[in-house]
């Protein structure tokens, strides 16, 4: 007898419908995949990736974690990224945050939280960097979301000086790196103003990183 039966009832509806409405989905979709983007999220189960943008699957490769990090120590993100970039030959790597991020408020509070605190340590030194600025904001929740938008700007920093990235630019790979925010509270997917197709650019953000988000 399956356990959660409720989703394997919901699985099954599901694959009726796509296939109701796109007649031979899935026996196209088993014989390749060739997406044009890399989702780089947060493991939040309220930010579900394909949903957001409105695509189908295949059309999106996804790697998910809290905070939407990019460790260059972390070898299961950097595994994703070259296998979209090598052999998929995606053409936008989009970092996207979301707006209340809980790993990013953990990384603001001057108190422990366990295990956790060792994956955010460079969040925590990205709000530490950045303290007397954010201070200057009016409360506590706009502080949150300009951390929220700083972590995301970091994190395309980080991507784009990856050896991956680095590599693919070298050889004249189209790449492009974008900065995403979604707001949870009203769906909306937010834009911040950030691509990077080369060295030129990523140096200009690096130099500009919080002035480079929206307040």
């Amino acid at each position: 007898m399956k356990t959660l039966p409720e989703l394997f009832s919901n699985n099954q509806k599901w694959r009726v419908e796509i296939e109701k409405q796109h007649p031979g989905f899935f026996e196209a979709l088993g014989q390749q995949q060739s997406p044009e983007f890399l989702w780089i999220g947060c493991a939040d189960s309220r930010v579900p990736a394909n949903e957001v943008v409105g695509l189908m699957p295949g059309e999106l490769f996804v790697h998910r974690n809290v905070a939407n990090l990019v460790n260059h120590t972390d070898l299961n993100l950097l595994s994703v990224l070259q296998f979209a970039v090598d052999v998929l030959k995606v053409k936008h790597i989009m970092v996207v945050g979301h707006y209340g991020c809980g790993g990013v408020k953990a990384s603001m509070e001057d108190e422990p939280h366990g295990l956790i605190d060792n994956w955010l340590r460079q969040v925590r030194e990205l709000y530490l960097r950045n303290r007397k600025k954010l201070a200057e904001l009016p409360d506590d929740q706009a502080r949150l979301d300009k951390m929220c938008e700083l972590n995301v700007a970091r994190q395309v920093i980080n991507v784009s000086n990856t050896t991956v990235v680095q590599e693919a630019w070298r050889r004249g790979q189209e790449l492009t790196i974008h900065g995403w925010v979604y707001g949870i509270g009203d769906g909306v997917l937010q834009d911040l103003d950030i691509q990077i197709q080369g060295n030129k650019e990523l140096r200009t953000l690096e130099n500009n990183e919080y002035d480079s988000c929206s307040n």
